[in-house]
């Protein structure tokens, strides 16, 4: 697999955590034990000496830096002014997921964690060459982290049980027919046993 990276996307307090706006995310997220197999990936990968990278998203309250209206997506949730702010509990990864070890990437605008962030000379300095999948979404998240990094030249591996999306019949075939042409599909229990 060559020297790997967990990419943790958006697994935030203002996601699905205690200050989620998504609840039918939060729903599937534990309907499919994401956080707890999430977790276990993670633990797995410290201990294997295989870098954790949070790849978290925020806002500035005056919205400076980021892309507000070029999407219908944003423009709905950019409604309310205290979305993922800056400096706010919302944009904390959830606690039972951080390890004072691990990286941050945080961005400001779209929804690939490559985008206008350093994640990819990062990933370059640690040596990585294949960037593991966990968190959400099967929407837009995790297609964009795996569709960039593959465009950048690495191996995709998303985490199955580790990751959702809403609704589930759209979730489950975005893993089938897009997640399936661009990485690599394996259970928390797959990966932990080549680790």
């Amino acid at each position: 697999m060559g020297r790997s990276a967990v990419l943790v996307m958006e697994m935030q307090r203002g996601v699905i955590g205690d200050l989620a706006k998504f609840p039918d995310l939060v729903a599937a997220c534990e309907r499919h034990h994401v956080v707890d197999n999430a977790r276990v990936v993670l633990s797995a990968a410290r201990t294997a000496g295989i870098p954790v990278i949070h790849c978290t998203a925020a806002f500035r309250s005056d919205r400076m830096g980021s892309h507000t209206t070029n999407s219908p997506f944003l423009a709905v949730l950019l409604k309310d002014p205290g979305h993922m702010l800056e400096g706010t509990g919302a944009v904390e990864v959830l606690p039972s997921l951080r390890d004072p070890g691990d990286l941050e990437s945080r961005r400001y605008h779209g929804f690939s964690p490559f985008t206008g962030t350093s994640l990819d000379m990062t990933l370059r300095s640690l040596g990585v060459t294949t960037v593991v999948a966990v968190g959400v979404s099967l929407n837009l998240g995790i297609p964009g982290l795996a569709l960039e990094a593959v465009n950048l030249g690495y191996r995709v591996v998303v985490v199955t049980d580790a990751v959702a999306g809403i609704p589930e019949e759209y979730a489950q075939a975005v893993l089938r027919n897009t997640v399936s042409l661009l990485a690599s599909r394996v259970t928390a229990a797959e990966l932990l046993s080549t680790w």
